[in-house]
């Protein structure tokens, strides 16, 4: 087997960089996924604003569904590297079998279930009766591709946390190439709307799932997948570990649910709306953000597990320090691009001066704390690739509750616009409270390298 980077004897600084920029630069592709749709169904003629509204509910549903995805890549990637750490090949197959099947039930539970209460959803998540048409359009056609969107996102961190950046990166170019191409063919050459921007997605999501299958049944990786060996002890164990991001995306997409609801319910039916598009369009613009940086701190996850198995830890603390910086500078340089030219992003959805003028604002108020941010995702993704969830999980949720409480707070007594606030308190608060934990605990962590 030809590897891209060998875990165990690659230098540190050039491992992460190899392993970080190829996953960071395929969450950014990724993130053309939804920008796409987004900026084609803005400038639909005459509709564009409200449909880009009710794709804006249907955004978090989506990403909810997704993260289950993440629950099942990332919770079994990390456990499949302490094993191959281990030299224990056997056991690596069959993580992979195990997070196989469970990502096809998952797959069916969920459409069955989305489909059954999708019209209550999107009432509950902020669709008002004028954007309700154009969410349930989106929304129906979307939940068609749901095992194609699991599998190939939760099976493609089995190829890059064996050594294949490249190619994991490639499998999310594929489908981002594919979103691009036919976007304005079923909106506006077959006058499809925002139904065609839907079957778009689906289709692009077939071919990156098709591509993920094809190589993950071949020859080149050392771990295929394989069929056999189901035991529940690993699934346990798969579930327990990815919870961490799972909770993250999870919850981060929840936030956003109650973001809309709370600003229909203080901003009114025509503020509401319109502060909805503005929240659609910074939320595009964070997830060009915190995809890519989640990108660069779990792709080199598997750098993690792997040292975590094979008992070393000086390999861990000097990968950890690499990724930090490059997560700093990573958002360093989005802190000034969200500062400086938040105007050119916002016009690619919109001309309209008003909402152009409030969002701009809000990307600004949104972004004041990123920077820190990249601590917070560091460690976090750090303990979760040793497979030390409990640790994870705490950080993540504890970041989720100062939000959550800022965003009930401030439109209750600034009213609603101010709730953009909530983003940058939280950031702050959790980098305090993630870098205290890695000092107070990192130590004892790598003391118990390979009791998985």
């Amino acid at each position: 087997m030809k590897i891209e980077n060998s875990l165990d004897t690659d230098q540190i600084r050039g491992l992460v960089w190899r392993l970080a920029f190829p996953s960071m630069l395929a969450q950014f592709v990724s993130v053309l996924y939804s920008i796409v749709d987004r900026m084609y169904i803005g400038n639909i003629p005459g509709t564009g604003g409200l449909a880009l509204a009710g794709v804006g509910v249907c955004g978090p549903i989506v990403t909810l569904i997704t993260s289950f995805a993440s629950w099942i890549g990332v919770g079994g990637a990390p456990l499949m590297s302490i094993r191959l750490g281990q030299k224990n090949e056997k056991g690596a197959r069959q993580i992979v079998a195990n997070c196989f099947c469970l990502l096809l039930a998952m797959a069916f539970l969920i459409t069955v279930l989305a489909y059954s209460f999708k019209d209550y959803l999107l009432s509950w998540f902020g669709a008002s009766p004028t954007i309700f048409p154009y969410a349930n359009d989106y929304l129906s056609w979307y939940l068609a591709g749901t095992v194609f969107a699991l599998l190939s996102t939760g099976m493609c961190q089995f190829i890059i946390c064996q050594g294949f950046a490249k190619t994991g990166m490639f499998s999310v170019i594929i489908g981002a190439a594919a979103n691009i191409a036919l976007d304005p063919v079923f909106i506006f050459v077959l006058g499809m709307g925002v139904k065609g921007a839907a079957i778009a997605t689906v289709i692009s999501q077939m071919a990156s799932c098709a591509f993920v299958l094809w190589f993950l049944l071949g020859k080149r990786p050392l771990v295929p997948i394989t069929f056999g060996g189901y035991r529940r002890r690993v699934m346990k164990q798969v579930l327990v570990v990815g919870l961490s991001p799972f909770l993250i995306i999870a919850s981060d997409s929840v936030l956003i649910i109650m973001m809309n609801t709370i600003i229909q319910r203080y901003g009114g039916e025509l503020q509401g709306d319109m502060l909805l598009t503005c929240n659609t369009i910074v939320q595009s613009f964070m997830l060009m953000i915190t995809m890519p940086l989640g990108g660069i701190t779990g792709g080199t996850q598997t750098i993690m597990g792997y040292n975590y198995g094979a008992g070393r830890p000086d390999r861990i603390r000097r990968a950890e320090k690499h990724i930090l910086l490059l997560g700093i500078a990573f958002t360093a340089v989005m802190f000034l691009i969200a500062n400086l030219l938040p105007q050119y992003f916002v016009r690619i959805f919109t001309q309209d001066p008003e909402y152009t003028s409030i969002t701009n604002w809000a990307i600004r108020v949104y972004t004041l704390c990123i920077i820190p941010l990249a601590i917070e995702y560091t460690v976090v993704d750090g303990f979760t690739g040793m497979g030390i969830a409990k640790v994870a999980v705490s950080l993540s949720m504890f970041r989720k509750m100062v939000y959550m409480i800022a965003m009930l707070v401030l439109p209750a007594v600034a009213g609603a616009q101010n709730i953009f606030y909530a983003e940058p308190i939280s950031d702050i608060i959790a980098s305090i409270a993630a870098s205290s934990t890695y000092l107070l605990l990192s130590g004892k962590v790598l003391k118990d390298g390979r009791r998985f």
